[in-house]
């Protein structure tokens, strides 16, 4: 089974989300999924993006392939440069513990990186916002947890309505399929009966014939012999009128 590391869409029109998964590569893009490895919100400066490293190196060492997109965002967040550390490890260029170091050290320059890109974005936007309207836009409140955990509970609950949903219908497809197939077996059924039957009645048609035949044949002979008669009694006849005379 091709499995793959890529995202699923959500959110509304014009404003997406994403989940990091892992799925089947036959898989339809927002079907079922094997493993949820994180979230993707590109619609945020800089982009927003949680995964979970670990999760996400396993399955790459397990063989997953993932898409472009998603080869990105586990470069930016690490998890490559992490096989990459442990590739050598394995071939002994050096230890695990200078491996974990390395990483240490490319994870907080990375984050010292991310937080002069956040901070210079944000001053952008306010020198922006004192450019046109003369004030500071203020940050939007932290939306409140309880009612983040009551949307995660009810997306939760929707993918397994969907996946629900997803078995019946496979279910019923199956269903449908085997009952054609057992109409089609009972058809040919029927087929191979009248077939039978056909071949009985010519068989029965033949047999007639030649019983009819073997009549006509018969009735043919009858009737030669009783002309050849008629004509050697009118020969007999006639010999015996001119001897009279």
């Amino acid at each position: 089974m091709a499995v793959k590391i890529r995202l699923q869409r959500r959110g509304r029109k014009k404003a997406p989300f994403y989940h990091i998964v892992v799925a089947d590569a036959r898989a339809p893009r927002d079907g079922r999924f094997i493993e949820k490895l994180g979230i993707y919100n590109p619609m945020t400066k800089p982009a927003t993006i949680d995964l979970d490293r670990d999760k996400a190196l396993d399955w790459l060492l397990k063989g997953a392939q993932p898409t472009d997109t998603a080869r990105a965002i586990l470069r930016y967040k690490g998890v490559l440069y992490k096989k990459h550390l442990l590739r050598g490890v394995k071939k002994g260029a050096f230890s695990q513990e200078e491996a974990d170091k390395l990483f240490e050290q490319w994870l907080t320059q990375k984050d010292s990186q991310i937080a002069k890109h956040v901070e210079t974005e944000s001053e952008v936007q306010r020198s922006f916002h004192e450019k046109i309207f003369g004030i500071v836009k203020t940050a939007k409140p932290k939306v409140d947890e309880a009612a983040t955990e009551t949307v995660e509970s009810a997306a939760e609950t929707t993918e397994e309505v969907v996946d629900a949903a997803a078995a019946v219908a496979a279910t019923a497809t199956e269903e449908v399929v085997e009952a054609s197939e057992e109409a089609k077996e009972a058809a040919e059924e029927v087929v191979e009966q009248a077939a039978e039957k056909v071949e009985e009645v010519k068989e029965t048609v033949a047999e007639k014939a030649e019983e009819v035949a073997e009549v006509a044949e018969e009735a043919t002979e009858q009737v030669q012999d009783a002309t050849e008669e008629v004509a050697d009694a009118a020969a007999t006849k006639e010999e015996a009128a001119q001897e009279e005379e």
